[in-house]
């Protein structure tokens, strides 16, 4: 047999590890503790539902109260008074079931934007290396489209839910006030209903969880090819990657439509309960009334009950469908927000803010190993003391393992053995040592440039910003900007160079003010001309403070206080670049190749930089 898209995307699925899909009872339980601090405005929109509901019912009787007048050929005068009670009820039902509606909005909301909340603060949290094997398109499909299912949800499905679930409850105890016999009649359609929703509840829960992952699969596929579109036309890849956005939006696509398939199955099961108990009811009253058991008008109310059951029936059985969706959106956002991988054990702890005098920090590495798959190690046996104060250059080939042992002293990894040590003058250790790690990859958030370097110090005045400023060599062409340090920067506003994106970099980095400091590549991103003065500005950035910086232009190296080569995972020399120069080792070798492309007198000439 022939695999569809669909199933063959399952088997694309499993090679990565998908972020965190909590199971029901998780769900179940993360929602009553989510509901706990509304308590009173729940019960407040269960109440007012209730007595919208209840008021709502007593349309049928006064319509059979009129019926039986009719039957009884009364005088036109008794038919004013259920004619006035029913624009009272009308009146009644109309204003309080806006009110109902208007509370059961409210709880939702509230309890999504903690929902949000929740998960945004532990989606940052995540480690690193567990969203790169999940891949960023599982994290941003749940962020977009499944907040957005549950969003919706809260604001549609949920209200229209409880107004049905009341209207059908309180629905068939008035039929039973009627005469119990009415609801045996109506309980005829509940077999064929109770076997739709069980029938439908059994396929869609699966086939939307399919869906979900699909979906995350897709956007993946889309990211990874727009963001290498530069390598995919080098490389003449583009029918190759257009084969893998067809193939995975086509599983996404029949997915989806066997969703649609679905639901018009069960709309087609829904129509034979109708019809059946309607039927019933109907024979039931003639039945009644032949006996002399009931008037006309309380058959006919009876009647009209069941078909006012229509509505709410078929409304809380489609919202199944919404109701799916949902759940299988919500276990994927509980999965983050309160699954394994997403508490305090497994993600990086967050900084702790600097105690004042706090000195300089020592970091400690010892025999630390790590792989990031089995038996493929980066690091071998590494062993490294950073003193207070101490500014350390990591250099060395390309695969040498310093990105890997950068981010493993900054926190963003764990090491797969060993240990890393971080202590500060203020007697702190381990995770209340905030480190801070510059890369080359600098992100400007959109908004006021006060606010994007006040991400690192929240009550920053703008006199503190100006001096972090002036420390990186950025405060001048921030004055030149049209609105100074007001001026609206990232998307859609004022474009900075990549030279100015990494001088807020190390202004954020000043003003955070840690003990312990990581610069990796953080100056790669500078042409030639601007590289000198990232230099400069790095150096002033991490003046007083322990740091280690992964250099890729040899010049920073030869100003740090103290040089560590490493190759294939190891480190092979440590010590000061005179000493280095003289050992004629590794690190004499890489300084003679980059001083040979250095520039004579007559022909100036950038060296190229050093590619860890």
């Amino acid at each position: 047999m022939n695999d569809t898209p669909a199933d063959r995307n399952e088997d694309t699925v499993t090679t990565r590890e998908l972020l965190p899909t909590a199971t029901p009872v998780r769900t179940r339980a993360a929602l009553r503790e989510l509901l706990r601090p509304y308590r009173r405005t729940a019960v407040a929109a269960l109440a007012t539902m209730i007595a919208a509901t209840a008021v709502g019912l007593l349309v049928q009787p006064l319509l059979g109260y009129m019926v039986d007048v009719v039957a009884d050929h009364g005088p036109p005068g008794d038919l004013t008074l259920p004619v006035v009670l029913l624009v009272v009820v009308a009146l009644v039902q109309g204003g309080t079931t806006a009110l109902g509606l208007s509370l059961v909005s409210e709880l939702g909301e509230s309890v999504l934007a903690r929902l949000r909340e929740r998960f945004v603060d532990r989606a940052l949290r995540l480690p690193l290396e567990q969203v790169e094997k999940a891949g960023t398109g599982d994290l941003t499909a749940r962020v977009t489209r499944d907040v957005a299912r549950v969003g919706e949800a809260v604001r549609s499905a949920l209200p229209e839910l409880v107004r049905s679930a009341l209207a059908i409850v309180l629905t068939l105890a008035a039929m039973t006030a009627l005469d119990w016999r009415f609801l045996l009649a109506a309980l005829v359609a509940v077999p064929v209903q109770a076997h739709t929703a069980r029938w439908y509840t059994r396929n869609a829960v699966p086939l939307y969880a399919r869906e979900r992952i699909a979906t995350g699969v897709q956007h993946q596929q889309l990211l990874d090819t727009i963001a290498g579109a530069g390598t995919v036309r080098a490389y003449r890849l583009e029918e190759p990657h257009t084969e893998r956005v067809t193939e995975r939006s086509s599983s996404a696509a029949g997915l989806i439509m066997r969703g649609v398939e679905l639901v018009l199955r069960f709309y087609n099961r829904l129509h034979v309960a109708e019809y059946a108990g309607l039927a019933a009811v109907l024979v039931t009253g003639f039945l009644l009334v032949r006996a002399g058991s009931v008037s006309i008008g309380t058959a006919t109310a009876a009647a009209l009950y069941f078909h006012s059951l229509f509505t709410p029936v078929n409304s809380a059985l489609v919202l199944l469908d919404d109701a799916q969706t949902a759940t299988a959106a919500l276990n994927r956002l509980v999965g983050v927000a309160d699954g394994p991988g997403s508490g305090t054990e497994e993600a990086t702890p967050a900084p702790t803010p600097l105690a004042a005098g706090a000195g300089p920090g020592t970091v400690t590495v010892t025999g630390v190993h790590h792989a990031y798959e089995p038996g493929r190690p980066v690091l071998r046996d590494v062993h490294l003391t950073l003193r207070p104060g101490e500014r350390v250059a990591l250099v060395g080939p390309s695969g040498a393992g310093k990105t890997t042992l950068a981010k493993l002293i900054a926190g963003v990894h764990r090491p797969t053995s060993g240990s890393i040590r971080l202590t500060d003058g203020s007697g702190g250790s381990d995770g209340d040592v905030p480190v801070a790690l510059v890369t080359q990859e600098t992100h400007v958030f959109a908004g006021p440039l006060a606010e994007d370097l006040r991400l690192a110090r929240a009550a920053a005045t703008d006199a503190e910003l100006r001096a972090a400023l002036a420390t990186v060599d950025a405060l001048d062409w921030v004055e030149a900007l049209p609105e100074g340090l007001g001026t609206v920067v990232g998307d859609d506003g004022h474009r900075l160079n990549p030279a100015q994106v990494q001088q807020l970099a190390l202004a954020r980095l000043v003003l955070a003010d840690p003990p312990v400091a990581v610069l990796d590549e953080a100056t790669a991103e500078a042409g030639s001309t601007g590289a000198r003065l990232l230099e400069q500005a790095a150096a002033r950035a991490v003046e007083g403070r322990t740091a280690l910086v992964v250099a890729h232009r040899l010049t920073q190296a030869a100003a740090a206080d103290r040089i560590v080569v490493m190759e294939d995972g190891r480190i092979v020399e440590s010590g000061g670049h005179d000493e280095l120069c003289a050992a004629d080792g590794t690190y004499a070798s890489l300084w003679q190749a980059w001083s040979g492309t250095r520039a004579t007198p007559d022909h100036p000439r950038t060296p190229p930089p050093l590619r860890p």
